[in-house]
Formats: C-alpha cells, sequence, structure tokens
C-alpha cells in the first residue's frame, strides 16, 4: 500500500502545483497596478522605468513572462524581489522555519489540548463537563484567531503586561544562530535564556492559532468517541467488568482518532493560512509576515515564491494526513 499510494500522491501533486502556479501567476498580472511606480523614486524619466521592467522581465507579454518563469523554476529559481531587492528562495528559507515553528508548537497545543479536552468530554457524558467542553468550543469558534490575539494584547500586554507581544526574540538577548530554527536550535545548544525568552515570544501568536483548531478536536473526539462506544465489542469490554475509563482509553479512543486526524489534518492547512494575520498582528517575522508586506508593495516574484511554497506545505499536510490515517485504519492499511 505505502509505494502505491505516496506515488499515487505525488503524481497528483505535479498538476496541482502546476494549476496553483498558473492561477496565480495570471491573476497577479491582471490586477490593476504596476510595481515598478511602487518601487521607483519620484524623480524617476520614463527611460529609469522602462529600464526597470526590462531588467525585471516585465515589458514581455505575459506568455513570455509565464514560459521564462516556469524555466527559472526548473532551475530552483524564484526570481529577485523587486521591492527587497534579493533573491526570492533566500527570502523564503529564510523566513519559513520562522513560521514551521509557529505552526508546530500551535498544532501541538490543538492536538494536546483538544484530545484532553475530548477525553474529559466523553468521559462526564451527560453532566457538567461535556457541557463544560461544549460551553468552551462554542465560545473559541464564535471568535475568530485574529480576534483572540488582539484580546491577548490588549489583556497580557497592554493591562496586564506579563507576556511580549512583538517580536521573536527580546531586544537585549544576543543569538547567534546557524539556523533559523531558534526554539529547537537554542534547546539543543543548552542556551536556555534564549530558548525562554523565543518560547515567551511564540506563546500567545501559537495560542491565537491554536485556539480554534483546539475546539474542533476536542467536539470530534468527543462525539466519536460517543458513537464508538454503541459498537459491540465495547458492549463485550463492558461485560468483562472495564470501567469506563480504561474502556474510552484503551478500547474506543484509536478508532475514535480516525475522523479526528481527518479533520484535523484539513484544519492544519486553514491554520497555516491564519499566520498570515497572526504574524502581523504579533509582528512575528514570519513568512506571512512577509506576505503581507509583499502584497502591499506589489512584489509580484515574492508573492509567487510565497504562494507556491505554502501549496507544497498544504500538499505535504495533506499527504502526512492521508498516511496517519492509513495507519489508524487497518481496512486501508491492508486493502
Amino acid at each position: 500500500m505505502s509505494a502505491v499510494f505516496l506515488l499515487k500522491r505525488l503524481i497528483l501533486a505535479v498538476p496541482t502545483l502546476f494549476g496553483v502556479t498558473v492561477i496565480v501567476f495570471v491573476l497577479l498580472r491582471v490586477v490593476p497596478g504596476d510595481p515598478i511606480n511602487m518601487m521607483i523614486g519620484p524623480g524617476a524619466t520614463p527611460q529609469d522605468i522602462q529600464q526597470l521592467r526590462e531588467i525585471y522581465g516585465l515589458d514581455k507579454s505575459i506568455w513570455d513572462q509565464f514560459v521564462i518563469y516556469l524555466r527559472d523554476l526548473a532551475h530552483g529559481q524564484f526570481g529577485t524581489s523587486i521591492s527587497l531587492r534579493q533573491d526570492v528562495l533566500h527570502l523564503i528559507l529564510g523566513r519559513l522555519p520562522v513560521t514551521i515553528e509557529l505552526c508546530l508548537m500551535a498544532m501541538w497545543l490543538a492536538i494536546a489540548t483538544g484530545v484532553w479536552l475530548g477525553l474529559i468530554g466523553a468521559y462526564g457524558r451527560g453532566r457538567w463537563p461535556e457541557a463544560a467542553v461544549d460551553g468552551f468550543s462554542g465560545l473559541v469558534l464564535a471568535i475568530p484567531d485574529f480576534l483572540w490575539a488582539l484580546l491577548f494584547i490588549l489583556l497580557l500586554g497592554v493591562a496586564i503586561p506579563i507576556m511580549p507581544i512583538s517580536g521573536r526574540l527580546d531586544f537585549d538577548t544576543e543569538f547567534k544562530p546557524y539556523t533559523e530554527f531558534y526554539l529547537i536550535e537554542s534547546l539543543v545548544r543548552g542556551d536556555f535564556h534564549v530558548f525562554l525568552s523565543v518560547l515567551l515570544h511564540m506563546i500567545l501568536p501559537a495560542v491565537a492559532l491554536a485556539l480554534p483548531l483546539t475546539a474542533i478536536i476536542a467536539r470530534v473526539l468527543k462525539s466519536s468517541i460517543n458513537e464508538v462506544m454503541t459498537q459491540d465489542y465495547i458492549m463485550m469490554a463492558r461485560a468483562k467488568g472495564y470501567d469506563r475509563r480504561r474502556i474510552i482509553v484503551r478500547e474506543a479512543l484509536r478508532n475514535a482518532l480516525i475522523p479526528t486526524v481527518t479533520l484535523t489534518g484539513v484544519q492544519f492547512t486553514f491554520l497555516v493560512g491564519g499566520t498570515v494575520l497572526i504574524e502581523r498582528i504579533f509582528a512575528y517575522p514570519g513568512l506571512g509576515n512577509m506576505a503581507v508586506d509583499a502584497v502591499i508593495n506589489r512584489d509580484l516574484p515574492l508573492i509567487q515564491g510565497i504562494v507556491l511554497t505554502f501549496a507544497v506545505l498544504f500538499l505535504v499536510i495533506n499527504l502526512l494526513v492521508d498516511l496517519t490515517y492509513a495507519i489508524l485504519n487497518p481496512r486501508l492499511r491492508h486493502g
């Protein structure tokens, strides 16, 4: 199953990425506005503007630009940023680890808290624990993640200033990283002062990202466990004298995780997309924050590179979800 499954998914990823590339490329060029006018000085002559258009290839037809772009992609080149005057791939690789660390932290928080709440709700079915979990889920889902971010800033950054609300590291903290994975690298190197600083700066944006996914996981897992508890093998476990806690954790949880994993993977893609607003609100130097700047400056090569990077991330996430689903579902694994 594994080799054929992976091969099919990889083959399907090729037209998906090509379609994303075509759509983004065309849309960015039919939208009104000229990126050269965004970067040129007020005293520039028409000759200067034309020269810049030739340098960035914007004087050619859309078809010619697209062919050149595909050729560059085939050679691993994303072009040069119009606003930052740097290689797009270098810029993305510098910001991507920041966003990956934030997403992984948010995902870990959502899974750990959501599963815990789902188990509590299922164990206390028909009593106040289930009502509390349902109330918490409803409240969290009623407020978007960016509003949670603003509430955290006002409460924990302004009213009760106990948490950092911007940046990734304290200004007075010196750290010379070998990679952009600050949290992991500082922990491996034993630099716990830097690790604590990076962690504190990451907590609020990670929690804001994780809250909606936490509520979804809790609701779906609780409902799945309640449904699984009506199966015949659960009745057999009850007949053997197992208590409710053991039945839920050791018998029902594995099968109840199958729909939860599927939905969590789908929602994780929305979590990755949510980094754009969250990073902007917290001035977090990730890929999402850079995407906003690229859109404001109409930096076509940078926007194309970021969107293509997000598309690859979505495909990888969906592939991992499918693999996890196959591991949890014996019928699919042996089919």
